[in-house]
Formats: structure tokens, sequence, C-alpha cells
């Protein structure tokens, strides 16, 4: 896949599958930023990158932060020359049921996983209008497509908005060359979902929901977010693609 030489920007970039996503994603030639709220996991991260002959840079950012967007696009433009591909990853899980949430955690909820896509979107369109094109690739989940018995509504809720927001974002900008797609995988074997799934019977109940019989794992996740980065998804605008292992077939 050919992502040589492109700007490629990362949130959440320092955490399990955003980290393979970096990995994956240098290895094949891309310049890679990485954003993430902890800085020594992102010195880490570059330091590791630039050792196997990556090309790396890295920023603490809070992405719930207009402020904040609008420093680092501009940082990223001035030291790399372009941002080709924005990969909004970052997100988070309150894990309670409806009944339990409060209205607070609920907003925290939107502002961290919809808010931040919304702000990215809103400061890299400018940019690659200006430089004939790009690629948005949105973190969405098999949760942005059906609902689920097990996962949280307010999640449910942020991935929902993920999904339509790529397909407006698609339509409106697809004249200006701009590609947005979004991913959706099913659950992901990180060492979180590892400790939620200490319970064999919990843990077979969910591979039980799986044609494929396993876990979605990171490397799944980065292939995909590779492909949709690369000059060989070119025709693909307005995507949402799953990466369930035949999940949401049902």
């Amino acid at each position: 896949m050919n992502v040589q030489n492109k700007v490629i920007v990362i949130t959440g970039g320092a955490g399990g599958i955003g980290s393979a996503q970096a990995k994956l994603l240098a290895r094949n030639g891309a310049e890679v930023w990485i954003l993430d709220l902890v800085q020594e996991k992102i010195d880490q991260l570059v330091e590791e990158l630039k050792r196997q002959g990556g090309k790396a840079h890295g920023a603490v950012a809070d992405v719930t932060s207009e402020e904040e967007w609008k420093t680092i696009v501009e940082r990223i433009v001035s030291e790399s020359g372009r941002l080709d591909v924005v990969v909004n990853n970052a997100g988070i899980n309150i894990r309670k049921p409806i009944e339990e949430m409060v209205k607070d955690e609920w907003m925290r909820m939107m502002e961290v996983n919809t808010a931040s896509v919304f702000l990215a979107t809103k400061y890299v369109l400018p940019v690659m209008r200006k430089q004939g094109g790009g690629a948005i690739i949105n973190t969405s989940s098999i949760c942005g497509l059906i609902g689920h018995m097990n996962t949280p509504e307010a999640y449910t809720a942020t991935k929902g908005a993920i999904t339509l927001l790529t397909k407006s974002v698609a339509a409106r900008y697809g004249k200006d060359n701009i590609r947005c797609n979004s991913i959706h995988p099913a659950t992901v074997d990180t060492p979180f979902v590892a400790a939620l799934m200490a319970d064999p019977v919990k843990k077979q109940a969910r591979l039980n929901e799986i044609p494929l019989g396993r876990l979605t794992s990171v490397e799944d996740v980065a292939n995909a977010v590779l492909y949709l980065a690369s000059d060989e998804a070119s025709f693909l605008n307005g995507v949402n693609l799953p990466i369930d292992g035949g999940v949401t077939c049902y």
C-alpha cells in the first residue's frame, strides 16, 4: 500500500491500537505524527519508530480543545509542509448503562468521541483543500452500525454519530479530492479487553458472536487504516468499513 512520504496524524496514537497504526504506517514510508496525552508514552514510541528508520514526531494534545487543534495543525504544516491524512483514533468508553449514567458522563463521552472528530475535521479541511486533497479516517465501532446488548448506550450513540458525520463530510468535500471513511472494529484484543475477558464464560459469549471465532487484533485495525490512507483506496469515499469477523452480517 502506497503511503510513501504521506504526513499522517494519529490521535490517541501512543495507545495500543494507535501505536500499531503508527508502526505499520511508518514501516510503509509515512511520516507519522503521534498525538496523545502522556509525553513519556509519545516519546518512547517516536524514538522506537526512529530507531527502526521511520519518520516520526509527537505532541501532547487534548483533542477536545479547539485551540489546541488549531495550534497543532499549524505546527504540523509548518514542520512537515503538508497534512495528508488524519486518523481520528482517540476515544473513551464509560461503561455504564443508560439508567446509571449521569448527564456529565454522557456529555464527556460526546466531547471526547465526537467533538474531537469534529474539531480535527474542521481544522484539517482547509489544509487539505489548499494542497489538493487528503483523507480523513474516523474510528467508529460495530456499535456505530448496530445496537449491542453488552455495550453502553452512550458509546453506541457517539459511534453512530461518527458514522454519519463521516458520510456527510464525504458527500460535501469529495469535490475537493478529500476522502472521508470510517472503520468499525468489533472488540479489539488489547490488555484492557483481556482483563474484561478474564471470565471464561463472558469471553466465550463474546466469541460466539463472531463468525470467524476470534477477537479483532490491533493489526487488523492497522491494516484497514493503512489501506484507507493509501493511494490504492483513492476511490473509496464515505465507506463504513467493518473489521469484525462477520458480526454485523447477521
